[in-house]
């Protein structure tokens, strides 16, 4: 049950491409939200993947269920005065909006927007040769789609904005959207 004294956490939910900087951005921005005095989680995609959600593939219906998971505990967190940093591929639209339903005033999209020739470069696993030679069935943007969120309350393309950048930038709009004190107090300066 939730009290007037307890202060209420945010879902940070940053989606894009593989390589666009969802995981980068998130990780520069936890200090500074930490140093703002706020409780702060990492969900990260590739992490979820290997303890909560083992053994789903790459699916539709595989993806969602990953999406709703990462969104249950993003959510649970979030009552409990938590900002979580969601850093996930979730690359169709209804499962983020089906994310958005479940936690409420509380969701900050954030997508993360390079060129895709940008993230084909950033790629120092090789996925997306991996995935253009064919090697890689499923792979988002190359061979699955990636719906673009139609009304991100940020949105960043990373190849022409520096992560000190963007970080400055997600924190401008929790400032604006009141998740942030508006005088900026206790936020550090920039790293």
């Amino acid at each position: 049950m939730t009290t007037k004294n307890h202060e209420a956490g945010a879902v940070l939910w940053f989606t894009g491409l593989s390589g666009a900087g969802k995981s980068t951005l998130a990780e520069a921005l936890v200090p500074r939200l930490r140093g703002a005095g706020k409780k702060v989680e990492v969900l990260d995609g590739d992490v979820v993947r290997t303890n909560l959600s083992k053994g789903l593939g790459f699916s539709r219906e595989d993806r969602d269920t990953n999406i709703a998971r990462i969104a249950f505990v993003a959510n649970l967190l979030a009552r409990n005065g938590v900002i979580v940093l969601v850093a996930a591929i979730s690359p169709f639209r209804n499962a983020r909006d089906d994310a958005r339903a479940l936690i409420g005033q509380n969701f900050v999209e954030i997508h993360v927007a390079p060129p895709l020739e940008e993230c084909i470069k950033r790629d120092v696993k090789g996925l997306y040769k991996k995935a253009i030679a064919g090697e890689i069935a499923q792979f988002t943007g190359v061979s699955d789609p990636y719906e673009e969120p139609l009304t991100p309350e940020v949105k960043i393309d990373t190849s022409l904005v520096s992560v000190d950048a963007g970080v400055t930038q997600i924190e401008n709009q929790l400032r604006a959207l009141g998740v942030l004190a508006s005088n900026g107090a206790g936020v550090t300066a920039s790293l």
